[in-house]
This record gives C-alpha cells, sequence and structure tokens, in this order.
C-alpha cells in the first residue's frame, strides 16, 4: 500500500467535490510527479476518470439533468474516435519513448487549453452566449455534435484531460440555451463511457496499474464525498484561479 496515492486520490476527489473541476487535469500531472510513466498514467487516470463519474450520473439522471440525445450524439463521435486513437498508437509501432513524448505533449496542450477554459470561463460562456444565434427548440446540430465528439475522443485518449473544462465549453457552444444543470450532467453522462473505452485501450496496451487505480479510489471517493458538502463560493473564487494557472504553468513545462 503506498499511503500517497490514497493522499493524492483524496486530495484530487476533495478539489473536484468542491469546485467541479480537477479530475484528470490533477490526477495525471500528479503520477507524473510520482514516477508512473506517462502512457500508464494517462491510462490508469482514464478509467480512475470514469468510476470516479459514474456515482455523478446516476444522481443527475435521477434529477432529469441529462440530455441523453446529445449524450448520444457525442458518444457516436468520441468512441470510435477514441478506439481508432489506441488502435493507431498499437498499429504505428512506435518506440516506447515516441507514445511517451507523444502524450506528454499532448498532456502538456490539454492542460494550457483547460487552465484558458477554467481561467477564463464566464467570459468565454457570455462571448459564445452573444456569438451564437438561438436555436428553435428541439432542433439538433447533429453533425457538429458527433465532430465534436470526435476532437474529445482523440484529446481525451491521449491525455486524459479535456472531457471536463473543454466538453463542457464545447456542449456550450452548441447548445447555449441548454440549462447549466443539464450541460453538467450531459457533459459527465458522456464522460463515463468516452473514458471507459479509452481506458480499456490502454489498459489493452499494458498502460494500466490496477493496483495504484484501487488506491487512488480508496482516497478519491471519500474525497468526493467530503468536498461535495464543503462547497463554498469563496472557496471557488480563489481554487479555480490557483488551480488555472497550475495547469499552465505543467502543460507548459511539458510541451516546452
Amino acid at each position: 500500500m503506498e499511503w500517497g496515492f490514497v493522499v493524492a486520490g483524496l486530495v484530487v476527489g476533495f478539489v473536484v467535490g468542491l469546485t467541479g473541476v480537477g479530475g484528470g487535469s490533477l490526477m495525471t500531472p500528479i503520477l507524473l510527479w510520482f514516477g508512473i510513466n506517462p502512457a500508464t498514467a494517462v491510462g490508469t487516470d482514464l478509467l480512475y476518470a470514469c468510476i470516479t463519474k459514474m456515482g455523478g450520473v446516476w444522481v443527475h439522471h435521477q434529477h432529469k439533468q441529462i440530455d441523453w440525445r446529445i449524450t448520444g450524439w457525442l458518444a457516436l463521435g468520441s468512441m470510435p474516435a477514441a478506439l481508432l486513437t489506441v488502435l493507431a498508437l498499437h498499429g504505428l509501432h512506435l518506440e516506447t519513448q515516441h507514445i511517451e513524448r507523444l502524450i506528454k505533449l499532448m498532456l502538456g496542450v490539454a492542460l494550457m487549453l483547460t487552465a484558458i477554459a477554467i481561467l477564463f470561463k464566464p467570459w468565454i460562456l457570455r462571448q459564445l452566449a452573444r456569438m451564437m444565434p438561438p436555436r428553435p427548440e428541439g432542433v439538433l446540430p447533429v453533425k457538429a455534435t458527433v465532430l465534436t465528439g470526435v476532437v474529445l475522443g482523440v484529446i481525451v485518449t491521449l491525455s486524459s484531460i479535456g472531457a471536463g473544462a473543454l466538453g463542457t465549453l464545447a456542449i456550450f457552444a452548441l447548445y447555449p440555451l441548454l440549462p447549466i444543470a443539464r450541460l453538467v450532467g450531459t457533459e459527465i453522462a458522456h464522460a463515463v463511457p468516452l473514458t471507459l473505452v479509452a481506458g480499456l485501450g490502454h489498459a489493452s496496451m499494458g498502460h494500466m496499474d490496477y493496483g495504484l487505480l484501487a488506491q487512488l479510489l480508496m482516497g478519491s471517493l471519500p474525497g468526493i464525498w467530503l468536498g461535495s458538502h464543503m462547497t463554498r463560493r469563496v472557496a471557488e473564487q480563489w481554487l479555480r484561479p490557483a488551480l488555472a494557472v497550475m495547469m499552465a504553468m505543467i502543460g507548459a513545462k511539458l510541451v516546452f
């Protein structure tokens, strides 16, 4: 038992419960700091995210806060994209060091994009609301939604990051009239099958540490519960910008 991993899961779970952000954006860099190789860190974090978000799907579904049509169209793009991305990594027969370099690059880019999304989220949402014309109720931009799923599928599979902050902004851009509660619920519902497919794909390539996964979950599950019951607006006001700056710095270090 490596208690450092349990504590890491507890801290990340607490932050996610407190602010709604953090997840892979924090866990994967922490695993790299512990010396876990990038491919295993991404693969393990994907299944970690899948399991931790399953409870959220149940809660949001009970409160009718998931638009399953949007979830389905996103998954139609993201799940095949995730599978093809894993197959491409396997079929290219790249050396381990090249795969790790590619994952580090994508991880860094995803971290910086996520940091921007978190730091400027209110402003971005306002601009999107102004730019996007109102759409007749019940009309879905199906092609754009599937394409968005494809992009998210590739990014999340290579970095384990993006399903949260980037996914939320993408859904809002496509559906600006969607209530915030349904927006969040739909993003979480889409993240579960995406991270499951991507995680199992990495596991098939040997990029998985099940003992590590179990220890992370031991900490994260009570951490999420605790954070969810201690949510305070004042805490979010300083914690979100701090997280964004930290993610941007880690991302820049991985890229450059």
